[in-house]
């Protein structure tokens, strides 16, 4: 299915680079916890699997602090919109349990603190994420999901390349830096978005509670299959790039045997082609159909990530990154931009709340499989060890989603025909 493309206006580019900045610094805190909390909590525990439990809270605060947080803010009415509230009061808290993750020494007080980043971060993000569909036409929604998701790449690959530099001197400093950033980059975009003007909502003709907003979010699944075809798929996405980017940097420097310089270096390199893949997959996804892209990126993008798998050879590591990384920069950019047009108008924030929900499962499964696999894989693997296993978890979440990437085609396609 091909989706019709227009230019994108000047006004509305500006206001697309305004959004990004909270998806810039708010990657740049989630790539620094999910990179780096693994090296401070690999002090406390030697086990790969502790360390995935601890990372994949993440995924289990994304199972329902979104679809709460995201349905609250389309209730909420304030001056300053029913969104940016949620930013508002959670990026402090995020700020704060960054800084604390850097000097906390104990595992337990890792966990909680890392507990309450996931908690502040979702109630903070999926309401701005909500702005999307409130304030972006559909006809232009890949290349405003790329946008975003170049945003987010440069948030990531600051705080890959940042914080790999940084942890070599102390292991606050890359925590603090986030801190930092998340405050300075959250405050200007609530002083200009407020004074630019919030966007108004229709109002629901109803104003239901919480319980009735989950009954509508139950009917909206059961009658709309693609809806849960999108599910399954977006959670598999989701479950190989969770367990990539929570034990990428151990792979390199306790795997490979690279210096934190030299892993830093290296993944801030692979940015480079996540951005590219980024811009590329929105651009294409507009012209010739989201799900079009990904149909003939993923199996290029699955097998590539089992070369990693098979060999612990520097130089074809390092030949395949491009490939891999441009895929998970498509991956990245739409996913959300095929969930967009299923919205409903008046239950955006509800369905934002749904895609997290769709990444919750993938991002508590990902480093919860990949710490199994690593220690299963211990003595088999052990040129690397253990950590080659990473790539092929990586691998069968996105090889097992093609079919259900083919359903939700023919999918899409009944939909247009009937």
């Amino acid at each position: 299915m091909t989706t019709q493309e227009r230019d994108i206006e000047p006004k509305e580019r500006r206001f697309l680079a305004l959004l990004g900045l909270p998806t810039l610094a708010l990657a740049l805190a989630i790539t620094t916890v999910t990179t780096y909390l693994p090296v401070v909590a690999r002090e406390f525990a030697g086990s790969t699997l502790i360390i995935g439990v601890i990372v994949g809270i993440e995924g289990l605060m994304a199972l329902w602090v979104p679809l709460v947080a995201g349905t609250w803010s389309d209730r909420l009415r304030t001056r300053l919109g029913g969104r940016l509230p949620f930013l508002i009061v959670g990026t402090p808290v995020i700020a704060a349990a960054l800084v604390l993750m850097g000097v906390v020494r104990s595992l337990g007080l890792l966990a909680l603190v890392a507990a309450i980043f996931f908690l502040a971060y979702f109630v903070a993000y999926e309401p701005y994420r909500a702005l999307y569909p409130d304030a972006v036409d559909d006809e232009i929604a890949g290349r405003a999901q790329s946008t975003q998701a170049l945003f987010r790449g440069v948030g990531t690959g600051v705080a890959l390349l940042g914080g790999g530099l940084l942890i070599g001197l102390t292991k606050a400093a890359p925590f603090v830096l986030s801190a930092m950033i998340v405050l300075v980059a959250t405050a200007a975009f609530v002083v200009v978005l407020a004074r630019r003007g919030i966007e108004e909502r229709p109002d629901r003709a109803d104003d239901g509670s919480l319980r009735a907003e989950a009954g509508r979010l139950r009917d909206l699944l059961r009658d709309h299959r693609s809806l849960r075809t999108f599910l399954l798929a977006n959670g598999l996405w989701e479950l190989s790039l969770g367990a990539l980017k929570t034990f990428i940097f151990l792979y390199l420097t306790v795997g490979l045997g690279l210096r934190s310089t030299q892993a830093a270096l290296a993944i801030g390199a692979a940015a480079v082609f996540v951005l590219g893949g980024a811009a590329a997959g929105g651009k294409l996804g507009d012209r010739f159909g989201r799900t079009t892209v990904l149909k003939w990126t993923l199996p290029v993008y699955g097998l590539g990530l089992l070369v990693p798998l098979v060999t612990t050879s520097q130089l074809a590591v390092g030949v395949v990154t491009p490939l891999v990384a441009a895929g998970g920069g498509t991956i990245m950019s739409l996913p959300y931009a095929i969930l967009q047009p299923l919205m409903p108008e008046e239950d955006h924030g509800a369905l934002t709340g749904y895609y997290t929900f769709s990444r919750g499962i993938g991002t508590a499964l990902g480093p919860l499989l990949a710490g199994l696999a690593i220690s299963a894989g211990h003595s088999a693997l052990s040129g690397s060890q253990g950590f080659q296993a990473v790539w092929g978890v990586c691998s069968l979440a996105i090889l097992a989603s093609l079919p259900v990437l083919r359903r939700l085609r023919r999918q899409e396609r009944e939909a247009c025909d009937a």
